[in-house]
Parts: structure tokens; sequence; C-alpha cells
């Protein structure tokens, strides 16, 4: 395989091949928007566990969390113990432009990194799902409600686009926060956003109980990770998650920002970085109310197992 570039001595293989289908651009496009964009990306990728989504031409895509064996011996890696499949995986960590590039002529195309450094969590994360269809507007107003409860709760946050059809919302929290009472406050902010507003919002996990309303998931905190600032997305268009200001939210849909438009968006300013609040103590309040709200897959677990023995015996 011969390389058609070098960048930072990675060799770059095969630019101009189509990046998946529908994708409206190369893998040049995407090389190229992730070194444009080195300087944002980086920070919010640098000393986390990333996993990444990989696409490969005529395969489906998807999730790698263990660095491969051939990944080069520069690569920084750490080992976390993952507790759903009771082994040691073997994270990359993306610290520098040439792990970057790497993982961009690897075909790369998303990057999730871990929502912690070492063992400690750095931010809250509500992820608004919005109900099947083009329900932007309704995701926009359920934001909103998010926002009101931090104010009612005294904390701030910032909002990006998740790359799909979502928002992110992110709580920088203070060093030393607790993993539980940070899932313990996820769980109690999701359901003050819901109470706000319950005929727009909800916090069901149970996907039939939604009714056409917006999913508040307050699940993310722990060992889940979300989809990075400035990473794109497999979806058509190859969009990229992107920050936005809370007074912009209306302004925006998330097809304006892609691979193609974002690093013109950007020029030379780093939004999520500027948007982002200082890191917050949480409120005592929020996290005893939080140990209060049962844990969301857990009680969807057995409310599945329930509903299941129900229709049996029916």
């Amino acid at each position: 395989m011969t390389s058609d570039e070098t960048r930072d001595g990675v060799s770059l293989t095969n630019l101009d091949q189509p990046l998946f289908d529908g994708s409206n651009a190369t893998k040049r496009d995407l090389v190229d928007y992730l070194d444009a964009v080195r300087d944002r990306i980086i920070p919010v990728l640098r000393d986390r566990a990333l996993s990444v989504i990989r696409v490969r031409p005529g395969q489906a895509a998807f999730m790698q969390k263990n660095v491969p064996k051939y990944a080069p011996e520069w690569i920084r890696t750490v080992s976390v113990w993952a507790e759903a499949s009771h082994r040691q995986v073997s994270y990359a960590l993306c610290d520098d432009r040439r792990t970057l590039l790497w993982f961009a002529n690897q075909r790369a195309v998303e990057y999730h990194p871990a929502l912690f450094r070492g063992e400690h969590p750095t931010h809250l994360v509500l992820d608004l799902d919005p109900p099947e269809g083009d329900a932007f507007p309704q995701v926009v107003q359920a934001a909103r409600l998010v926002r009101q409860a931090l104010d009612d709760t005294g904390l701030a946050g910032a909002v990006k686009t998740s790359g799909a059809k979502g928002l992110h919302v992110f709580v920088p929290v203070v060093a030393g926060t607790a993993m539980d009472d940070l899932a313990a406050a996820t769980r109690a902010l999701a359901a003050r956003a819901e109470r706000v507003d319950p005929a727009l919002a909800t916090t069901a996990f149970i996907r039939e109980d939604r009714e056409g309303k917006v999913f508040l998931d307050s699940t993310r905190a722990g060992g889940a990770t979300v989809a990075a600032a400035y990473s794109p997305r497999i979806r058509p268009g190859t969009p990229v998650s992107f920050p936005v200001a809370w007074e912009d939210l209306d302004r925006v849909v998330p097809s304006d920002f892609t691979v193609h438009t974002a690093p013109r968006l950007l020029a030379d300013g780093d939004p999520w970085a500027e948007l982002m609040p200082e890191p917050q103590r949480l409120p005592a309040e929020l996290v005893e109310e939080g140990h209060t709200i049962p844990i969301a897959r857990v009680q969807a677990m057995h409310e599945g197992k329930r509903r299941a023995k129900a229709r049996r015996e029916g």
C-alpha cells in the first residue's frame, strides 16, 4: 500500500476513497477536517480513554475500544477495567496531532472519550434525544427545560449538537466528585427538567413509554461515553458535534455543521472552551434527591421482566 501523503510522520493512504455511503466526503476530507480542528478536539480527548467508531469500505461501522496490536508504539494507552465484559481494556489516549492523524488514517470517524480523567469524573452530562422524525425544535425546547433546572439549582452548563439529531448538555464538576453522587445528580437534574414540562420531556428509559416526548437520558455517568465536541458522526453528510451558545439554539439545525462547514465557522475560535463554565460543586440537595431516584437501566430491566411475565401469564 503506497502512501498518498505524510503528515507529522504519519503515512496517509487511499485519501480519495469515499468515506462511507452517503457521507458526501472522502477520507481526505476526514483527515483535513480533523487536522484543521486539532487544536480544539485534542484538548477534549487528552488523557481520556478513547473509543472510536471506524468505517471500512463495504463493512458496517464498528466501535473500537482496545488499541489494535499493529498500532504504533508511540501511541499512549491506559488500561481500564471494563465491568460489563469483566476484562482489562487497553484504550488509546489521543494526546497529540500524530495520534489523531493515525486514527483518521484508520478511518476512525467518531471520537467518544471517557467522561472522566483517571478515576475522576469531569462533567455531568445529559443527552437529549428526540422522538422519531425531524424533531430538533422539540429538543431545543427540552434543552431550555434543562437550562432552567440548572439555573434553579445554581449550576451552569454548555450545550452542543450531538452531531446526530439531539443535543448534549455538559456541566463541569470539581475534582474529587464521587461517581455515584454525579450519577445521582444527573438523575435528579433530568427529573427536575421533566417536572418543568412533562408534556414535552420524559425520563422514561423504555422507548415505548416516551409517548413522542424528548428523552432526557441521565445514564451517561460512569463508563458511558458521548461523541466529543467537534467529532464527526457517521451520518448522511458527515455532520460534526458542534458547540452552540444557548441563545443561538433556535437559529441552527444539526446539519449546519459538517466536516466541510465547521472549520470555516470556527475560524480562530474554540467555542466549546469559551462557552464552558468553570467546574462546579454539585449542590447537596440535588445529590440527595438523585439518590432517591432508581437507576434508569436497572429500573427498566426489572420493568421489562415484569411486563414479559405479564404477557406470558396473560
